[in-house]
């Protein structure tokens, strides 16, 4: 059914505006304020205090810079509260320069294993077109850090610190993505032409020669062997010679990466509750661990995640930062803009509905350290951003328990608290995972 606007139609609904009570002091405030300054709910701020019962001390905020790390910034976060208190240290970071650097390599053999998968296909076809939009970029999931770690192990930051080219990435990505690009021609060109599968493999492999000395140029070299000191919070010295990243994270952290498992909330048809999903292409490590999702419903997901934190524990989690989200305040609570009644309009989906009809999905990762529990139950969680000091209170955010059920996707949960049932669910040994098509919601990156 086609419907044509007229005129007469245009000219009914600038009368109706313009006679509506208050549209011009409307008018003037949107206009001169911008929406959202308008729209701000006061009675949100003001319950969005950052007072919780369960406060983890995590120390400072770290800052991704004008990057896409932040799933692996929230990564390395959880990781660090551990370290810094065994070390007693009042300030201490890992290298996100250093996994930045493996998942830039590794993902272009994973782009390279994709293209080679889908030599056969046209290049209309939607799985091809999927993986030229973005060969690689900076996003990921736990479960692709956790595939880095388990290859390549961790530094502390000073002995791979940011540059230039981590801290903003986007001369890295565009370079790197024509590179890829140009090696997709490349290898289609040669399959096409019945190049045998060891040629193929040759001419992967000196590609890869080109990437790796690219990412040496533009991060740095990847340290094998270092030695590390350091001043505790009562100014005593150590120094732990001969150490390599491998070495270092057994020494330090030690966590069976195995046991920090992705639970999900997807309240989708396509997606059962207590079920296991896997994304088709999505990945960095080729042969490495796989990206699984349990999904859950949202109340079980609070329940392991208040389990988690009573524990002293901090949680890796995914959301849609950017909805209903007051930066600057660093509040997060479906209510900080009252747009409905600003337009006169209904805004209201369904979780559901938002993602079935891409009006959100996973875009930024973060670390709850904190949840304001009354009568047992969660009404707010305090949340470590990687946006530096300046943003929220010091850098840490205050996230409503609404916002939490229409925003938070994903988290990590380390799955000793799982059910017997869910753990069943989830290991692999007894039950494959569902594969998601590539342009899932589930497989967003943050």
């Amino acid at each position: 059914m086609s419907f044509e606007i007229s005129s007469q139609l245009t000219n009914s609904f600038a009368y109706q505006v313009k006679n509506e009570p208050q549209s011009q002091n409307l008018m003037q405030a949107i206009g001169n304020n911008g929406i959202y300054q308008v729209a701000k709910n006061p009675d949100s701020i003001q319950a969005m205090k950052p007072v919780f019962s369960i406060d983890l001390d995590t120390g400072d905020v770290s800052n991704q810079r004008r990057s896409g790390r932040c799933w692996m910034f929230a990564a390395l976060n959880t990781m660090r509260h551990d370290i810094q208190k065994k070390l007693k240290l009042d300030k201490f970071e890992l290298s996100q320069n250093y996994t930045f650097f493996w998942d830039k390599f590794e993902k272009s053999n994973y782009f390279y294993e994709n293209v080679i998968n889908t030599a056969n296909e046209e290049t209309d076809s939607r799985r091809f077109d999927f993986l030229m939009t973005t060969p690689q970029q900076d996003g990921g999931q736990w479960d692709m850090l956790c595939a880095i770690i388990e290859k390549y192990g961790i530094v502390p930051a000073d002995i791979m610190p940011d540059n230039a080219n981590a801290k903003d990435s986007s001369a890295l990505n565009q370079t790197l993505n024509t590179k890829l690009r140009h090696d997709a021609v490349t290898l289609r060109d040669a399959i096409k032409n019945g190049k045998t599968v060891a040629e193929v493999s040759s001419m992967r492999q000196l590609m890869l020669q080109d990437i790796y000395r690219m990412l040496v140029f533009a991060l740095g070299p990847v340290p094998t062997n270092f030695d590390w000191e350091y001043l505790d919070k009562d100014k005593n010295y150590h120094r732990e010679a001969d150490l390599t990243p491998k070495t270092f994270y057994d020494k330090f952290l030690g966590w069976n990466l195995a046991d920090y498992i992705s639970v999900i909330n997807s309240p989708t048809k396509d997606k059962p509750f207590n079920q296991l999903y896997t994304v088709d292409m999505l990945g960095n490590i080729v042969g490495g661990r796989e990206v699984r999702h349990l999904n859950l419903e949202m109340d079980r997901v609070k329940e392991l995640v208040v389990a988690q934190l009573k524990d002293g524990e901090s949680v890796w989690f995914g959301s849609d930062v950017g909805k209903s989200s007051d930066r600057q305040k660093g509040i997060m609570d479906p209510s900080i803009y009252t747009l409905d009644s600003l337009f006169s309009t209904d805004f209201s989906m369904s979780k559901a509905d938002r993602l079935d009809y891409d009006e959100s999905l996973m875009t930024h990762a973060m670390v709850i350290t904190g949840v304001d529990l009354v009568d047992d139950k969660p009404t707010k969680w305090k949340v470590e951003n990687s946006w530096g000091d300046k943003a929220g209170s010091k850098g840490y955010f205050v996230m409503s328990d609404e916002w939490m059920s229409e925003f938070v996707y994903q988290v990590v949960i380390n799955k000793k608290y799982l059910t017997s049932e869910e753990q069943y669910v989830y290991d692999s040994q007894y039950n494959e995972p569902t594969v998601l098509k590539p342009w899932d919601p589930m497989g967003a990156l943050a």
